[in-house]
């Protein structure tokens, strides 16, 4: 029998080891709680560095993706998707436009030329002075370390067809003899107002699968292309102060990535380097019914700077982050190639016009059958425009082991 000193010997070891259970518990937790950020952080590095690894990581990527959404809103680093940031990056720099409050200019609406223009002009003059938005989704790991080539192609949100047929063609990331390529897609909000939201959040999935989407938060639409032209510049020289080369064009295009190559490497003594379909002495086309009217009031000159085709044109690196800061000096202009083609100007740089640059297609004749032929496109860098499924196999013939009976001397 224990008497009542024992009894209390007792109870005092077992509270105290009551208490001390209670507390190791308490800090197991937190430990395991406080570990979920890094560990998460680990997890995405090793999805960076290993292909394999994002492979058997992909579903659980999915099912966390959607679950973030059905039961809370993205909060603004999921949005803008980054990535970890490179230990390179010392200082990195951001985009510092961060509202996009911008009412129209209402004192020119009372001016007699202004009168007489269209709509949609009317609606470009009214907020032609709004230059630059915020970032709904943004990469700037893409220009981190040594990247010799950047893919940069406009592209709009129902699109996704022809972006996924890039990924896997001429667009897909590698390294070529030591040199790194990278890609990235242009794109404004949805326009169609009434699928706005569902077509957003299927991009923003898209872009988490991917993450080579930058998206600004302006409209799609055809004037605003110049918009996407600005705000592209401006990032690359926010983010891309060590890029070679710059390749922009439209997301309907075949694109030889051993032909740039092959190019670069001859031009490498080039400055200023910006090649395509350059046109000369181009006049502004004043019949209505046309895609790129341009009234008397918006241009008065006879003939356009000498401007590249947008469907695809090679850049240096240092001229591109030169044509941002020529492009604040002027006027937004509706057709985005003749825009760039004025920047240009002010810089006065030339741009070179080159046979493999094909931005009208091969031939003018749409229903010419050298529209089609594999040994044509081998032989050039661009040729514009072509639906996903004709890109698709034309890609597939000339890497095949196609054989030509003759060369086509273009390069």
């Amino acid at each position: 029998m224990m008497n009542n000193r024992d009894r209390w010997r007792v109870y005092k070891r077992v509270s105290v080891m009551f208490f001390l259970a209670v507390v190791t518990l308490t800090v197991v937790q937190r430990g395991s709680i406080n570990m979920g950020a890094p560990f998460e952080l680990e997890r995405q590095v090793r999805m960076d560095a290993s292909e394999e690894t994002e492979v058997e990581d992909k579903t659980d990527t999915f099912k966390s993706f959607w679950k973030a959404i059905k039961h809370q809103q993205i909060p603004d680093t999921r949005v803008t998707t980054q990535r970890p940031s490179s230990t390179e990056d010392v200082n990195p720099r951001t985009w510092d436009v961060t509202s996009s409050n911008c009412s129209a200019n209402l004192n020119i609406s009372s001016q007699d030329w202004f009168k007489g223009l269209e709509v949609n002009f009317k609606q470009f003059m009214l907020y032609r002075h709004c230059r630059y938005f915020p970032m709904l989704l943004n990469h700037p790991e893409k220009c981190s370390g040594n990247v010799y080539l950047l893919m940069v192609i406009k592209s709009v949100a129902t699109q996704h067809d022809r972006r996924e047929v890039i990924r896997k063609t001429w667009g897909k990331e590698q390294v070529v003899n030591g040199k790194r390529i990278k890609t990235l897609f242009l794109l404004g909000k949805p326009s169609n107002e009434a699928e706005r939201a569902n077509h957003q959040k299927l991009l923003e999935y898209e872009d988490y699968i991917y993450g080579d989407i930058l998206q600004w938060d302006f409209l799609d639409s055809f004037f605003n292309l110049t918009l996407k032209e600005t705000h592209f510049l401006k990032w690359f020289h926010t983010y891309c102060p060590s890029v070679r080369y710059v390749f922009k064009g439209d997301d309907d295009v075949f694109v030889s990535v051993d032909n740039i190559f092959e190019f670069l490497q001859m031009s490498s003594q080039v400055k200023d380097l910006f090649v395509g379909d350059v046109i000369f002495k181009a006049k502004p086309i004043r019949k209505k019914e046309n895609k790129y009217y341009i009234p008397q009031a918006l241009y008065s000159k006879t003939y356009y700077p000498p401007y590249a085709g947008g469907g695809g044109f090679l850049m240096d690196g240092t001229l591109a982050r030169r044509l941002h800061l020529a492009a604040d000096t002027l006027e937004l202009y509706p057709i985005d190639d003749v825009f760039l083609g004025m920047c240009l100007e002010v810089l006065q740089v030339t741009p070179i016009k080159h046979n493999a640059f094909k931005t009208f297609g091969l031939v003018k004749n749409k229903n010419s059958k050298l529209n089609r032929e594999p040994c044509f496109f081998k032989s050039m860098i661009v040729v514009h425009k072509l639906l996903p499924s004709d890109l698709m196999h034309m890609w597939n013939l000339v890497n095949s082991d196609l054989v030509c009976s003759q060369k086509v001397e273009i390069l």
